[in-house]
């Protein structure tokens, strides 16, 4: 049988889609491209923004008319949020909450011992959030461990912990054998990633002691951060930042550089905060790369705070925004 795959949104997402596929060829399915012909269709949605939620609902509904004989079975964040209106937008279309997606794994075998009829995984189960694991990836030459999921912020403008729930995170030693396991495999470089990265906590650890048990239970792979938020760049975590198998490639979802925005978004930080964050990791790091997310147009958004967002980036020098 012929399975296919399409992710939308953020590197956790475009993981758990690797583990899906995973899973998929360990019991011999061929992999094809979203415009090929196949059985199954499996599309991983974000709720991150309208406009991904949009280019969903397009894609499923095109694919649902080309491919009117096949399964096409939608999870993702925003499936979790809005599953009633994407089963309306094709007969063959059947969604799988984010929550049940670790459930999804199985779904191999079912589809082998029963064809495309086969009751797909939904509730009843014990979904679990850590439960994906790649033993082959497919769409990415860099391999990723996740060790959070979920977020306790209430941000104003994310729709995210809705979906994904609160902050939970992988207990470090499963953490320290899993990268061992991608290191033994060959590959060079592993993406930490987790929809809150920064909110990793286990006992009285939190991310850099993580970082430090990686670091020492490997030889030579190097880590890279998905993204931090800017109030938890501090010491601690910056003297884990600072060792050489650490990638200096940081991304900070600023959001804005107006105190009054950031108020308004209910974000922890102000924007002297996000000053220090960049100072800390530019006293560690030579040269580091900076990334940020800014967001403009916020409801309420005056001239003077759109020009303090405008100034904190250009002060900063990020190497690149995504706005």
């Amino acid at each position: 049988m012929r399975a296919s795959f399409h992710t939308f949104g953020c590197k956790l997402n475009q993981f758990e889609t690797e583990a899906l596929a995973s899973a998929f060829r360990s019991r011999g399915f061929s992999l094809v491209e979203s415009g090929e012909e196949a059985e199954v269709y499996l599309i991983n949605t974000c709720t991150v923004t309208g406009k991904s939620e949009q280019k969903a609902r397009r894609f499923i509904r095109g694919l649902a008319r080309r491919r009117p004989a096949a399964l096409l079975v939608v999870t993702g964040c925003y499936a979790q949020l809005e599953g009633a209106a994407i089963e309306r937008l094709g007969p063959n279309v059947t969604v799988v909450s984010q929550a049940d997606k670790s459930l999804l794994l199985d779904l191999p075998r079912r589809l082998q011992e029963q064809g495309t009829g086969a009751r797909i995984p939904k509730g009843g189960g014990s979904p679990d959030p850590f439960a994906f694991q790649v033993q082959r990836y497919s769409f990415h030459s860099r391999a990723f461990l996740k060790i959070q999921d979920g977020c306790d912020h209430r941000c104003a403008y994310c729709r995210v912990p809705l979906a994904r729930g609160g902050s939970v995170s992988l207990d470090p030693e499963l953490a320290v054998r899993r990268a061992g396991l991608l290191e033994q495999a060959g590959y060079r470089e592993v993406v930490l990633t987790g929809v809150n990265l920064s909110a990793w906590r286990h006992g009285g650890e939190g991310l850099g002691e993580l970082l430090e048990r990686l670091l020492i239970s490997t030889v030579g792979i190097r880590l890279r951060l998905s993204s931090l938020e800017p109030e938890t760049i501090k010491p601690a975590l910056v003297q884990a930042l600072r060792h050489p198998r650490v990638c200096p490639h940081f991304h900070l979802p600023v959001q804005s550089g107006s105190d009054r925005v950031l108020l308004r978004m209910r974000r922890r930080y102000r924007a002297e905060q996000v000053r220090r964050a960049v100072g800390l990791l530019r006293a560690v790091r030579p040269e580091p790369f900076l990334a940020a997310d800014l967001i403009a147009g916020f409801p309420g958004e005056t001239e003077e705070d759109f020009q303090a967002s405008y100034d904190l980036a250009e002060s900063l020098g990020f190497a690149k925004l995504h706005v």
